[in-house]
């Protein structure tokens, strides 16, 4: 069977995760799916809720907001604050985020704060909450260890990883992260929820006016655990980025900025060459050729619209050779020197 972009039915769309994409946020990433494009970002604040106190609860508490941009679908998608309420999609996509996180995360740890988890999706083509999720858990590994840097925790709260990945029947075949076009003709559609080490969080699925046989889940729960693992790997090399891109010790910098420079973007050694694509934005050009001076054990100081540490690596996993990448080559916006 020959999908729609021309992957084979077990391999995932071109992943890639670009850390310390909002600087102002604790932590960030844009989680990028394919064409499905999530910025997640984390931000901690002093204090809990109202109902934790009232009820004595101690530690932190950790939630989570999901949103589509008007742009992210076309026709426009109207703002949830236009129409007064939020949508029960939306509210369905962000406690299943909420949920998530939080079955990897030790709320004790974090004292009396609260963590805001925000996912934003700027371009949907299917698998928006998978994208979401599996991008939120970077975020919070970033955030975490910024805290843990800053003492502000003694260890990260973070106890294991977390992703998502949807897998289905299309045209008779069980297929892994499956885009717009076989979402929506899919007879079976499942969203897996799995940590690290094989455990699940959630389990997400249904027969669309059709059923399906204890066989067929079988299937799919294989092709979801493949897509997981594919996935975890590619959290842990992003998490790496970020931190070697944002080290604790300021005295360390010029050592991590020059082994960062040694390095190639990190890719899947299965995976074949990127397709080309658009020339990078203005913006991430001057990022790409910010320079990182010698810090001589002083902290250096960062530009306001910069993420400390300077530019970032996104970690991918490229596309077939035989797909068609709409993302173009993401890594060669940020390709080393």
């Amino acid at each position: 069977m020959i999908r729609p972009d021309g992957r084979q039915r077990n391999q995932c769309r071109p992943i890639t995760f670009i850390p310390n994409i909002a600087p102002q946020a604790t932590g960030s990433v844009l989680s990028c799916f394919g064409s499905t494009q999530v910025i997640c970002t984390v931000m901690v604040e002093e204090g809990v809720p109202f109902w934790m106190k009232q009820q004595g609860i101690s530690g932190g508490w950790l939630t989570a907001e999901y949103s589509m941009l008007p742009a992210s679908t076309s026709p426009r998608k109207p703002r949830d604050i236009s129409k007064g309420k939020l949508d029960g999609r939306s509210t369905e996509i962000q406690r299943l985020i909420g949920r998530a996180l939080r079955s990897v995360t030790d709320l004790s740890v974090l004292g009396q704060r609260t963590v805001w988890i925000d996912c934003d999706v700027l371009t949907a083509d299917g698998g928006t909450r998978t994208a979401a999720i599996t991008g939120a858990a970077v975020a919070c590994a970033i955030a975490f260890n910024k805290l843990v840097a800053a003492k502000k925790l003694f260890r990260s709260p973070l106890t294991k990883l977390v992703a998502a990945v949807s897998a289905g029947i299309y045209e008779n075949e069980a297929v892994l992260d499956l885009n717009y076009l076989e979402d929506k003709d899919a007879s079976v559609d499942f969203n897996f929820v799995i940590t690290e080490n094989g455990e699940f969080v959630e389990i997400q699925g249904a027969g669309e006016e059709s059923t399906f046989t204890e066989q067929q889940f079988a299937e799919l729960m294989v092709l979801g655990k493949q897509g997981i693992a594919e996935l975890i790997t590619l959290q842990r090399q992003a998490i790496e980025a970020a931190g070697e891109a944002l080290p604790a010790d300021p005295g360390a910098a010029a050592h991590l900025a020059a082994a960062a420079a040694k390095a190639n973007p990190v890719k899947s050694p299965a995976a074949q060459a990127p397709v080309p694509g658009p020339a990078p934005h203005p913006q991430q050009r001057h990022q790409q050729h910010q320079r990182q001076a010698p810090s001589h054990g002083r902290p250096q100081q960062q530009h306001p619209q910069n993420p400390p540490g300077g530019r970032q690596r996104p970690v991918s996993l490229p596309p077939p050779q035989s797909g068609n990448n709409p993302l173009g080559d993401l890594a060669n916006f940020f390709e080393k020197r």
